[in-house]
């Protein structure tokens, strides 16, 4: 038996006067959500309202026999969830909508009943409780299995795309920045009793939503826990902030070498920066660019010069090699000794020693170029 407020009963009520239900509500979500009103008007006045007359007449049915909703009834509202996920409803705007029509109908029709009618009132206020118990669950399960679908039909769709541009076989919109990013191990992932995995896959998330952030179109990528490939749409792009952002969310110092390209010429820049990324391991987290390793990259070609430049510096202990990389990288001894943590002299003693093994003085402008490519080609060799 249907409940039964200001001496009639709301199911009746609710259907008699169902245009002007529909209407309130629809004002009142237009009014809370902002999400509501942007969307067109022809949507409002058609599928929206009609969403939610049917919602509206399910909810009259459950007053009406003091039941929840059947099954058709939910298969309903499951199905209107996945047109609103189809549509890029967010799903907080979808499920909010349940509530406002509840509320709706309750503050129109409450304030009506006479006191021997608390009873019903409290019963009714008990039974819009359950109701949206169970409705919310369902609307939400059909939303976001609509959104999985959705989510995995672009996924295939980029990996397509990106698996055409590196095989070179399909040409995308273009140009794109290849990212060839190596990403160490976080923290988490190395503290005993922490599931190693999970914290990996916390740390690649965080790395790819950032890198979507900075993008309006979709990140083409194949990226795992220590790195991989990303393509970025556009040109020009501030890549000294992207690197320095994706760092600092990913929690790891990133090395990433970065190589523009059109789209025809995806796949070979993904190669060379590859190739860029390999000789940037040896100089240390950062965003590197083929000009930035010029010479490097260079010296790590087949060559026949590598051997000898490599062995001007063999006879250096790993002592004087790295007093010596710091010092041309510094240009003069008391920076040298201060990244050093050591006395200018002691920089001047070890400079001395470079000198007398190599026959090459460090502190001599005509012996510099010489040495830095010595020191490149050591490092160049496998």
């Amino acid at each position: 038996m249907s409940y039964v407020i200001g001496g009639r009963p709301l199911a009746e009520r609710l259907v008699a006067e169902m245009p002007d239900f529909v209407r309130r509500v629809l004002h009142e979500l237009i009014e809370r959500v902002p999400a509501y009103g942007q969307l067109p008007a022809e949507e409002l006045s058609g599928d929206i309202s009609r969403v939610i007359e049917g919602t509206l007449r399910a909810f009259a049915e459950v007053l009406r026999t003091r039941e929840l909703p059947s099954p058709d009834e939910l298969r309903f509202l499951r199905e209107s969830a996945a047109r609103r996920a189809e549509e890029g409803v967010p799903i907080d705007v979808v499920l909010t909508a349940y509530h406002v029509g509840i509320q709706v109908v309750w503050d129109v029709l409450v304030p009506e009943a006479r006191p021997e009618e608390v009873g019903e009132v409290l019963a009714l206020n008990a039974l819009a409780m359950r109701y949206l118990q169970v409705v919310t669950p369902v609307v939400s399960a059909g939303y976001l299995d609509e959104r999985q679908t959705m989510f995995d039909d672009e996924r295939s769709a980029r990996q397509t795309l990106l698996t055409g541009l590196l095989a070179g076989t399909v040409e995308g919109p273009g140009p794109y920045v290849v990212l060839a990013l190596h990403v160490p191990p976080h923290p988490d992932e190395l503290l005993p009793g922490v599931d190693a995995s999970v914290a990996g896959r916390r740390k690649l998330r965080r790395l790819r939503t950032e890198l979507e952030r900075h993008s309006r179109e979709p990140v083409l990528s194949s990226l795992g826990v220590d790195g991989g490939l990303a393509l970025l749409p556009g040109e020009d792009l501030p890549l000294d902030r992207i690197v320095a952002d994706v760092t600092r969310a990913a929690g790891v110092p990133l090395t990433v070498a970065a190589v523009a390209a059109p789209p025809s010429g995806v796949a070979t820049a993904a190669g060379l920066a590859r190739e860029v990324l390999l000789v940037a391991l040896r100089s240390g987290p950062g965003l590197y660019r083929l000009a930035d390793v010029l010479l490097e990259y260079q010296l790590s070609r087949p060559s026949a010069a590598l051997e000898p430049l490599a062995a001007i510096v063999a006879p250096l202990t790993e002592e004087l090699a790295g007093t010596l990389e710091v010092y041309l990288r510094r240009g003069s001894r008391r920076p040298a000794a201060t990244e050093l943590h050591v006395h200018p002299n002691t920089v001047d003693y070890r400079l001395r020693r470079v000198a007398e093994l190599t026959g090459l003085d460090p502190t001599r402008i005509e012996h510099v170029t010489l040495l830095s490519a010595a020191l490149a080609a050591q490092r160049a060799r496998p």
